[in-house]
């Protein structure tokens, strides 16, 4: 994967998790500060997972490649 590609899905990620916190923000508009930093922490290491998992997936996938040199 190129670097401009690695970025775009950076940024894919980043805006998806901006907008559940939007999203909860204005969902449970009730909540406590330390509930929204909460929610905020909380979505964010489900992303540094899923994006983990994701370059695992990856590197196993491309180190199985027929086309080996």
């Amino acid at each position: 994967m190129n670097k401009v590609v690695k970025k775009v899905i950076k940024f894919f990620y980043w805006f998806i998790w901006l907008l559940l916190v939007i999203l909860w923000n204005y969902g449970f508009p009730e909540a406590s500060p330390f509930q929204d930093v909460l929610v905020a922490v909380f979505l964010s290491i489900l992303f540094s997972l899923i994006q983990l998992l994701q370059l695992r997936y990856l590197q196993k996938s491309s180190s199985r490649s027929k086309f080996k040199n």
